[in-house]
């Protein structure tokens, strides 16, 4: 059974590319901070989604942030709802949420999947 059917939200990560700058924050909890840009951050979160096996519940994708205005990388996501069994997916998210101008805040990129996610840990 796939991970969206399994009852997990699922998710869809919108990285702008375009936005310049860097985040300083660890990748996942306990290692080490680095400079993460744009492609950087896109790339971390797709191989957190496929190394929790999450890979058919997230999508990251090339996308405006709604940061242009602030130095990047800015990221923004929607939550959509799990799947039941033999319902085709829908394009009505039940919340969003902003990362612009934030990330350095977070404890690690991981935070992203852990705070959306019901169950991703």
């Amino acid at each position: 059974m796939s991970a969206a059917r399994a009852g997990r939200r699922r998710l869809v990560i919108n990285v702008c590319p375009r936005e310049r700058g860097v985040a300083v924050l660890a990748v996942r909890r306990g290692e080490r901070r680095r400079r993460l840009d744009a492609d950087a951050i896109a790339g971390a979160l797709e191989s957190l989604a496929r190394d929790r096996g999450l890979a058919d519940t997230v999508r990251v994708r090339a996308a405006c942030a709604g940061g242009c205005s602030l130095n990047g990388p800015n990221i923004s996501l929607a939550v959509y709802p799990p799947l039941r069994p033999g319902e085709r997916p829908d394009h009505v998210a039940i919340a969003w949420r902003s990362y612009v101008a934030s990330l350095d805040r977070l404890d690690c990129l991981a935070r992203v999947l852990d705070d959306n996610l019901e169950g991703s840990r």
